[in-house]
């Protein structure tokens, strides 16, 4: 299943939801819809989507987390998640696939920074990248190169953990420490990143901010989770 989580990307969503039909055409393609106000739902069914439309915004963690729910209980052992944006290439899902398949990780992260110097990636956001790189590091015991990308697949294991527990805001950084507290393995995957094709992005500088104390907590929570459970084996 290729999962496209969305809120308020009409101008988008169609385009991505007909590439991501192109380069993988026969896979369910759901649109999480998080209450979009602008015409997300229609344009997202007229291009062929499933749409999954929530009742209320959840943000993108519950957004992402109701997705992943519902390709549990269909039976999918593979999900990939594009971003209803448009940056996410959608000609990197059969490699996505591919490293899922093969390798037996249970996440795959579609990186701008693994063998690339990520395009389109502002000054603030990079600064930040770096950050959570250096705190990651020892936690996850290998580097991570793009810690933020939304650009990710997950097989039926990670599923079943995330339907139950997945970080509500923000959720790419603290979902690796809940893989890495259960002991999953993940892997990157070269793939370039784009402007978005409508829209702008809501992350300002004062959110960017409040987003890195927020993840750094969130990371210094799960991390004396794995103490508790280290202590306990």
């Amino acid at each position: 299943m290729i999962l496209i989580p969305a809120f308020n990307e009409a101008g988008a969503i169609a385009s991505v939801v007909e590439e991501v039909h192109q380069f993988v055409p026969g896979t369910q393609v759901l649109v999480v819809d998080d209450a979009s106000v602008d015409g997300t739902y229609e344009r997202a069914q007229s291009a062929g989507a499933d749409v999954l439309r929530l009742p209320y915004h959840l943000g993108l963690g519950g957004c992402v987390q109701a997705g992943y729910k519902l390709a549990y209980e269909l039976g999918y052992d593979y999900v990939i998640r594009v971003d209803g944006d448009g940056q996410h290439d959608p000609k990197y899902i059969p490699e996505l696939l591919k490293v899922l398949r093969e390798t037996g990780c249970h996440m795959v992260i579609g990186s701008r920074f693994y063998q690339s110097g990520g395009e389109h990636t502002s000054a603030v956001r990079a600064v930040g990248i770096w950050i959570f790189r250096l705190v990651l590091r020892p936690i996850l015991g290998k580097p991570v190169h793009d810690p933020t990308s939304g650009y990710v697949g997950v097989n039926r294991e990670a599923l079943q953990v995330f339907r139950g527990s997945f970080p509500l805001e923000y959720p790419e950084i603290e979902a690796l420490v809940v893989l890495q507290r259960k002991r999953f393995r993940f892997q990157e995957v070269p793939c370039r990143m784009r402007p978005r094709k409508a829209g702008r992005s809501t992350i300002t500088a004062v959110k960017s901010l409040y987003y890195m104390i927020h993840v750094l907590l969130g990371v210094f929570v799960n991390i004396l989770k794995m103490e508790g459970r280290r202590k306990k084996d």
